[in-house]
């Protein structure tokens, strides 16, 4: 943020109670840096099972006690032989051996082979002492213990080597790694049920007014149910999060405090509702007076009524209570703090260009989301208004206006990120 930024926030943020137009609007990029800057990665870590593993940030290099293979093993169903045996082998001058063992996947050989012998192996059998190729079962022919081989082998063809997939002593995942279902596999290939991994950050999310009720409950008129905290705390499972939902603030500084002091515990507090412009908007107050504000108010529709300040060392994010500019928020902004500090990767959004199926008007001076579905290659926008849930709930993704652009003309294309 400029330091003129900054005085006009300080500015914006000693204003007197009541009514407070919100303005000086940041840019939703200064926003996110600011944002972005105020979260660090948690630094906690736990021991998971490696049923719980996946998705999970790898906390410290994973070494291999073992082998794998822990002996060198059959690639093939076969015949374990001398690869000397069957240099002279060919399709109408067959190489006869003697079968002197049958082995399968799990078995454990007891015979040497020699010179003229073979051992009937499975794919994933030990390799039999003396061995050193398997002949594969489609180039021979049987005759009791008789084996007749119709094709040439090289030493170690259709043999895997003790160590071959992963040596012993090797790091199998790295410390800051994502665990993925084949790295899941290779830390059970290596024996170990367990991994240690970085803990989730921990979000508390509580919902301002009076009006809202959880779902499940009796609603009356002048009621709505409480939509932002569950389409919140998805946001933050999605994103490597632990949300703790700890309900409905009332409407009254001395609850709103209380709840704050609660949630605080956290890693990071996420409110919907009450960081507007109106008389009982009271995140704000509370935020001024128990900590810093660090912005209040972003040059984007929808989503302008924002609030980011911190209280204790806990950084505190006021969502709008509308519920689609409360989920358009938690994509731009809590998504990407929340993977800073769950040490994941940037999520890449999914970019297609579709032409715009009927003109859009914007706002010049701020960056504006429109949802839009995707029917037969055509982006239709989706956008009702801020608080139709459905705006995104059956759009595909959204598409981004420029602060600069006024409108967008029918049959433009258009770049669509997707969901």
């Amino acid at each position: 943020m400029t330091r003129r930024g900054q005085a006009h926030h300080e500015h914006d943020a000693h204003e007197g109670h009541g009514m407070r137009p919100l303005k000086t609007l940041i840019s939703l990029d200064e926003a996110l840096a600011v944002a972005m800057d105020s979260v660090r990665p948690v630094e906690r870590t736990e021991s998971v099972g490696i049923l719980e593993a996946l998705h999970r940030v790898v906390a410290e290099d994973v070494r291999a006690p073992i082998d794998v293979p822990l002996a060198d093993r059959a690639a093939m169903d076969g015949y374990a032989a001398l690869a000397r045996d069957t240099f002279r082998a060919g399709k109408f001058k067959p190489v006869v051996l003697r079968r002197i063992e049958t082995l399968y996947a799990d078995g454990v050989p007891t015979k040497r082979v020699g010179r003229g012998t073979c051992t009937e192996v499975a794919t994933g059998s030990t390799m039999p002492m003396g061995a050193d190729a398997v002949v594969m079962v489609e180039d021979t022919e049987t005759e009791g213990d008789r084996v007749k081989v119709h094709s040439p082998v090289h030493p170690g063809e259709n043999v895997s080597v003790r160590g071959e997939d992963i040596e012993r002593g090797s790091i199998v995942v790295r410390a800051g790694e994502v665990l993925t279902p084949a790295k899941v596999g290779a830390i059970a290939a290596i024996g170990m049920d367990r991994v240690p991994v970085y803990s989730r950050p921990r979000v508390a999310i509580l919902t301002t007014g009076d009006e809202v009720v959880p779902p499940g409950a009796r609603i009356r008129p002048g009621q709505v149910y409480d939509i932002n905290a569950h389409t919140m705390a998805s946001v933050v499972r999605e994103n490597g999060g632990e949300p703790a939902l700890l309900g409905r603030v009332a409407d009254r500084l001395a609850a709103l405090r209380a709840a704050i002091r609660k949630a605080v515990r956290a890693d990071l507090v996420v409110f919907s509702g009450g960081s507007s412009v109106g008389e009982k908007d009271m995140v704000l107050d509370v935020l001024r007076e128990m900590g810093d504000v660090l912005f209040h108010g972003i040059a984007v529709k929808p989503g302008k009524p924002t609030v980011l300040g911190r209280i204790d060392g806990r950084v505190v994010l006021g969502m709008p209570g509308y519920p689609t500019s409360c989920l358009s928020n938690c994509y731009m902004l809590l998504a990407p703090m929340l993977r800073r500090m769950a040490r994941l990767p940037a999520a890449s959004g999914r970019v297609v260009e579709a032409p715009l199926a009927k003109r859009l008007v914007s706002v010049v001076g701020r960056v504006e989301f429109h949802t839009v579905r995707l029917v037969d290659g055509v982006a239709v926008p989706a956008y009702k208004e801020s608080g139709a849930i459905t705006s995104i709930a059956h759009a595909d993704g959204y598409i981004e206006i420029p602060a600069n652009v006024d409108l967008i003309e029918r049959g433009e294309r258009v770049r669509v990120v997707l969901f």
